[in-house]
């Protein structure tokens, strides 16, 4: 197929008249593998009951997915230098539907499991190569509407998972969350077969395997993910393999890193973290995964044990964040080239740290409006963090090493929510544990309030007609639901106050961050 004419690369690289074409294309298959990372949450008890399987069991389906996707992560950029990168994204997309209706035809947890490492494998390049390619598609001036554009796909699929999972899983079969995958993937397959062109910079070529490398990263990250994905259901480190695993990610990490800086094929680039503004923006970054995907966590976990909200009603509670990320994302990838970035994503911060404090005041008879209107400040809080957070990291980074520097990027956003989501889980267990041993305390029989409680709630239940035992056996079950009730409302309220002021301590955080070079300046990454 003939090359289309091309803008130069200071212009951005992409088909004349066609960046929104291309934009489309490579954000559908996007949209669709980090959809894949939580609409499966909800339909978990579903797979479990169909393949026999009890619940904990069933939660390697999402870990399987999640290891292997994090390991290809990374390593994006070695292999698009190696297989040419629309070739490898195309094949990534194939790897990704065909194992997708695998999964669909599973007939066993052990085969869907198997099914899922591949679809993870397949999607980890997604994110990285579609990225990479709006960052050369848009011209440095209109860069922010580019990450506008993924930060749509990576930041709202999060937020409709669990409600697509559970109305597909309602109306349908859990396995209708993977067969709607097909008809998307072979569209974006088509498009991108048609739309997108390599660079000329990126030269194909076969170079040396870091067999060591790729193997360090396999069992480094894979150990890392494993343990932050299961490491609160087995007790942390109370627990010996979850203690050797933890060993194993943190040796393994440092070796990789060592390796990694020194080798002269990299699998992954390390030197990347040289170039102003990009430490500083994963770093950043990092963090605003563990906002988003904590936050995603906790608020529909509240809504389904505290309030009794079906799945899909607490994932629609979450619909109101992606309304107000959808409408803003585009507005703020227009405004950070007019504005300062680093004041965006300050504002981005505040607006976090206001919808987790207004979560932390929950009761339990709120209304809907009342438990979803807070996720408002926290989606348009994403778009002012995720935009102009893009477009200030990969400010000084040569064209010739994006690949490599968004692979790093979405590797480390992605384990910022699984450290968000343990973290979060974690101290909502703890809390909960402090909150009932303190509530216990006035649960005595010296307690003068637990007396006539205890003796107006036996004098009711006699009065309905049981007996006095079964009364006093009813009435201490009644104080021991209410203590759990009270206990784990009081962890939710603590869990989303801590999480506020965690945002608002990232706010000066920004400043660390380099002000952008101008449309008409040279990039020199080196001496920026």
């Amino acid at each position: 197929m003939e090359t289309p004419a091309q803008y130069s690369s200071e212009e951005g690289w992409c088909p004349v008249g066609t960046p929104g074409i291309v934009a489309v294309a490579v954000m559908l298959a996007t949209f669709m593998e980090v959809l894949d990372s939580t609409v499966v949450n909800v339909s978990l008890p579903h797979i479990a009951g169909s393949l026999a399987a009890d619940v904990d069991q069933s939660t390697w389906v999402l870990t399987s997915y999640l290891v292997s996707n994090a390991i290809v992560l990374p390593a994006t950029g070695w292999f698009s230098s190696v297989f040419g990168r629309k070739r490898y994204y195309m094949a990534s997309v194939v790897i990704f539907v065909v194992s997708s209706f695998l999964c669909g035809l599973a007939p066993s947890l052990m085969s869907l499991i198997v099914f899922r490492v591949l679809q993870g494998l397949g999607g980890g390049a997604l994110q990285p190569i579609s990225q990479a390619v709006l960052l050369e598609c848009y011209p440095r001036r209109q860069r922010g509407i580019g990450m506008a554009i993924f930060g749509i796909g990576v930041v709202f699929a999060p937020i409709i998972g669990p409600t697509l999972g559970g109305w597909l899983t309602d109306q349908y079969t859990w396995r209708w969350i993977f067969y709607i995958n097909i008809p998307i993937g072979i569209l974006a397959l088509v498009m991108s077969h048609i739309y997108v062109v390599d660079p000329p910079y990126l030269q194909r070529g076969v170079v040396k395997m870091d067999y060591i490398g790729l193997g360090l990263l396999a069992l480094s990250i894979g150990a890392l993910q494993i343990v932050l994905d299961t490491g609160q259901r087995h007790d942390w480190l109370q627990t010996d393999w979850i203690v050797q695993l933890t060993l194993v990610a943190i040796v393994g990490l440092i070796v990789l890193l060592i390796w990694e800086w020194y080798s002269e094929h990299p699998i992954i680039d390390l030197r990347v973290l040289k170039i102003p503004n990009f430490p500083s923006g994963v770093l950043l970054m990092f963090m605003v995964g563990v906002a988003l995907y904590s936050s995603s966590v906790l608020q529909p976990l509240f809504a389904q044990s505290l309030l009794g909200y079906t799945a899909m009603l607490s994932g629609l509670a979450l619909s109101p964040g992606g309304v107000g990320t959808l409408v803003f994302m585009p507005l703020v990838g227009s405004l950070v080239d007019k504005w300062n970035p680093r004041y965006l994503i300050m504002a981005g911060f505040l607006l976090a740290a206001i919808s987790l404090y207004k979560m932390s005041q929950y009761t339990l008879d709120i209304s809907f409006w009342q438990l979803a209107y807070p996720r408002i400040y926290l989606g348009v809080g994403l778009a002012f963090l995720f935009v102009p957070l893009a477009t200030a990291a990969f400010a000084f980074v040569p064209s010739e090493r994006t690949g490599a520097a968004t692979g790093i990027f979405n590797l480390l956003r992605n384990i910022g929510g699984s450290f968000g989501i343990a973290a979060a889980t974690t101290a909502l267990a703890n809390r909960a544990q402090f909150h009932q041993f303190r509530l216990v305390e006035n649960v005595t029989p010296f307690s003068p309030g637990y007396i006539s409680w205890h003796a107006s709630a036996v004098s009711t239940l006699t009065a309905s007609g049981q007996s006095q035992d079964a009364a006093n056996q009813t009435a201490l079950a009644l104080v021991y639901q209410t203590v759990q009730v009270q206990a784990n409302l009081m962890s939710f309220v603590d869990t989303f106050w801590m999480a506020a002021v965690l945002m608002l301590v990232l706010i000066p955080f920004a400043l660390l961050l380099k002000k952008l070079p101008r449309h008409d300046e040279p990039i020199d990454a080196d001496n920026a």
